[in-house]
């Protein structure tokens, strides 16, 4: 019995650069490609073919299990055409639809993952991975899958459209730069026929776009969504505008923000239980709040947080947490976490109990006198950029409470800072030695 692989579908024209790279040894790519430009039913074939050519594990990863559930595993071509029925049932052992997992005949192994729980991740030895929608992926589970990928020759495609100036975006300059990796852009329309770009394809016309402007369609998520624009916020993102202008603005206010040992050194918790805990590390010098560190990890108690703070050789101020840090547990023998900190010599302030809306809204009063440094705060700068309203697709309209993913635990420590200066209202002055000048303001650098 003969199977042509892949199996009833071929890649389209502008798909075939990316289909050869793979075809040819080729291990990272990154494809950002329009809406609607058969993403994920390209990664399945491409899947399916190095299944049988190297029999493993190999990963289909989504944002979250649910969208991994919906958009691929119960997903449909524009022909109706079930995205699974480009495995051959033929070579086909079980197929488990609680799990999202195929099983071929060779061993083979196919499983949909949501990046939404990373340490499922932990422990596993996949042969090749699609990052699906990236952009809106927790950027850690990368960071899991890269070294195993790399011990065993393994591949990685990633392939989404744009969600704003974060990891994705880092991601996209990075490949565009590296001869190793393939890289493209493909955006939808074709323009006038003077303006006409080589990355155009022929899915999407320029009166389907201007359909869904008529319908109701925002320029911002035109632009993500079929020009592939890094430049527009996240649609529904709570601080989009504010980071785009850190990001972009005059000065540019995520840059490299200096340590100063003469200015003590200030941190925002957000305690997590059975999930992350992030801290905030800054200084205040009069009315900036310069953001210099940050750090987040899962699965620790606070002995393990406060022994990475003190490696760090700050000089510390207050220390501030929500105000459930008080409550009793169980597991500490009938300590709170406040009474365990204090113990380890960390005294914390508890922030005020607030409602979410009137943080958020802290937060935004904030940013425009806020400094963060790009590199030891990358993870908390893509969470600012991606924090967004929670989507209900049953309305086709965003709710006025937030989404809890990934970005949540560094945007709920930014809320307690905001929080906490705001009641407050404390302000470190400059030593009195200089003057506010290059190495004290950073402003004027």
């Amino acid at each position: 019995m003969e199977i042509e692989i892949p199996y009833n579908w071929s890649p389209r024209s502008y798909q075939l650069d990316a289909w050869k790279y793979y075809e040819n040894g080729g291990r990272r790519a990154v494809e950002v490609w329009h809406r609607r430009a058969g993403k994920d039913l390209f990664a399945i074939n491409l899947i399916v073919k190095a299944m049988i050519q190297r029999p493993g594990l190999y990963w289909h990863l989504l944002p979250t299990y649910r969208q991994g559930r919906k958009i691929v595993w119960n997903g449909f071509t524009k022909d109706g055409r079930k995205f699974l029925d480009h495995f051959p049932k033929d070579l086909i052992a079980s197929k488990n639809d609680t799990e999202m997992r195929i099983i071929l005949k060779n061993g083979a192994i196919y499983q949909v993952v949501g990046t939404d729980d990373t340490d499922s991740l932990v422990g596993t030895n996949p042969f090749g991975c699609v990052f699906s929608e990236y952009s809106l992926q927790d950027p850690g589970a990368w960071d899991l899958v890269r070294p195993i990928l790399a011990e065993n020759d393994g591949w990685a495609l990633f392939i989404y459209t744009p969600r704003g100036n974060n990891h994705g975006k880092r991601l996209h300059e990075m490949a565009k730069k590296n001869p190793k990796w393939h890289h493209a852009v493909l955006k939808a329309g074709s323009g006038p026929e003077s303006t006409k770009r080589d990355d155009d394809t022929p899915v999407i016309s320029d009166e389907v776009i201007q359909d869904e402007r008529e319908a109701g369609m925002s320029e911002e998520l035109i632009d993500q969504e079929f020009y592939c624009s890094f430049d527009s916020p996240v649609v529904g993102a709570y601080y989009g505008k504010q980071m785009l202008e850190m990001l972009q603005g005059i000065p540019k206010r995520i840059t490299n923000v200096p340590y100063e040992p003469k200015i003590p050194v200030h941190t925002a918790w957000d305690l997590g239980m059975n999930d992350s805990t992030s801290i905030i590390f800054f200084q205040q010098i009069n009315a900036e709040v310069r953001i210099m560190d940050y750090l987040e990890d899962n699965g620790e108690g606070l002995q393990y947080y406060i022994k990475e703070m003190d490696k760090k050789n700050y000089v510390y101020g207050d220390h501030f947490a929500p105000h459930d840090i008080n409550v009793k547990e169980f597991t500490a023998g009938g300590k709170s976490r406040l009474e365990v900190a204090r113990a380890l010599g960390v005294r914390f302030k508890m922030v005020q109990r607030h409602e979410i809306e009137d943080g958020i809204q802290a937060v935004r009063d904030i940013l425009p006198r806020v400094w963060i440094d790009e590199t030891k705060c990358e993870r908390l700068i893509d969470a600012l950029c991606n924090y967004k309203k929670k989507w209900n697709d049953d309305m086709k309209t965003y709710s006025n409470t937030p989404d809890h993913d990934w970005s949540s635990h560094a945007c709920d420590a930014m809320r307690y800072l905001a929080w906490g200066f705001r009641t407050q209202k404390k302000y470190t002055k400059a030593p009195q030695d200089k003057a506010i000048s290059d190495d004290y303001n950073i402003m004027s650098a």
